[in-house]
C-alpha cells in the first residue's frame, strides 16, 4: 500500500506540473536554524525551561543550577574547531551545521536520563546527521586528565566510541536501534583508524514509525565510574521519510493553487 501511495504522489506531481522540493532541509523535522542565538554562542538550559522546540520536535534538557551543569540537548552556533577541553563542549568539530548552516544541537548523556527527541506526530524518520564535539574529538585524539588517547602509545589499542539511536513508538515500546561509530581504532591497519570530523548521515528508516528518539553513547575507554570518553555528540537536520516531504510539498503547493 505504501508503494502505491508514493506512486500516486509521483503521478500528482507530474500531472499538476509541480516541482519536488529540492532541498532536504526544507522538509526537515528539525534543523535548529529556527532558534535564535547571538553570534558564537550557545544555549544550555540555564533558563530552566527543560528543553526547546525546533521545527516539529521537542529536545529535552536537564539543567542543574547548583553545579551549572546540564545534560540532554543544548544548541550552538560556535565555529571554533581548535578549542579543546570542557570549555569546548558546545563546539561542533565541523565548525558549522550541515551545508554550512549556523546552528546545530549538542547532546550530552548524563545521569537523569538520555537525550530525547520527541516528535509532534509519530512517523518514520529517514535519518539525521551526527558528528563529534570538540571536547570528545580532542580527548580521543590526544587524551586528557580523565580519558586515554585512542590507540594508546603504540596506536594498536582497539578503541572505539559509538552513538546509538533508539526508536520508541507512541506507547514507549522500542522499535529498534541504529549505531554510528564516532571513532573506530579496531582496524588491523592503523592507517584506517579514524575519529569523525565531518557530518555523517545515520539512516533511521529501519526504526519504523516512532514518536521519540533516544540517544546513548558507549566507549572502549571505561573506568570504575563508567565511560571516560566525554559523553558528548552533535546532531543536525532530522529528516522525515521522503514520502512525507513530498506530501508536505504537494499540500503547500496545492493550497497556493487553490488561493489562485
Amino acid at each position: 500500500m505504501a508503494s502505491r501511495r508514493v506512486l500516486k504522489i509521483a503521478f500528482l506531481i507530474i500531472c499538476l506540473g509541480l516541482t519536488p522540493i529540492p532541498s532536504v532541509s526544507q522538509g526537515a523535522i528539525a534543523d535548529f536554524d529556527d532558534l535564535s542565538l547571538s553570534a558564537e554562542s550557545s544555549w544550555n538550559g540555564s533558563d530552566g525551561s527543560g528543553g526547546f522546540i525546533s521545527g516539529s520536535a521537542h529536545f529535552n534538557n536537564n539543567y542543574d543550577s547548583t553545579y551549572g551543569s546540564w545534560d540532554g540537548f543544548s544548541y550552538s552556533n560556535i565555529t571554533d574547531t581548535a578549542a579543546e577541553g570542557w570549555a569546548a563542549q558546545y563546539n561542533a568539530i565541523t565548525g558549522a551545521g550541515t551545508g554550512g548552516s549556523p546552528n546545530y544541537a549538542v547532546g550530552y548523556v548524563g545521569w537523569p536520563g538520555p537525550p530525547i527527541v520527541t516528535l509532534d506526530t509519530a512517523m518514520t524518520v529517514d535519518g539525521l546527521y551526527a558528528t563529534n564535539s570538540n571536547y570528545a574529538y580532542y580527548s580521543m585524539l590526544n587524551g586528557d586528565a580523565f580519558a586515554k588517547k585512542f590507540g594508546g602509545a603504540s596506536g594498536d589499542d582497539e578503541d572505539w566510541f559509538m552513538l546509538t539511536v533508539t526508536g520508541k513508538d507512541a506507547g514507549g515500546a522500542v522499535t529498534g536501534a541504529v549505531d554510528l561509530y564516532l571513532a573506530d581504532y579496531r582496524f588491523a591497519d592503523n592507517g584506517l583508524d579514524y575519529i569523525v570530523d565531518s557530518w555523517e548521515y545515520i539512516d533511521l528508516s529501519s526504526l519504523g514509525v516512532v514518536k521519540s528518539l533516544e540517544f546513548g553513547l558507549s566507549s572502549s575507554d571505561v573506568g570504575s565510574w563508567g565511560m571516560n570518553t566525554p559523553a558528548g555528540f552533535v546532531i543536525d537536520t532530522v529528516v522525515p521519510e521522503p514520502a512525507t516531504i513530498a506530501l508536505l510539498g504537494i499540500g503547500g503547493l496545492m493550497l497556493v493553487r487553490r488561493k489562485q
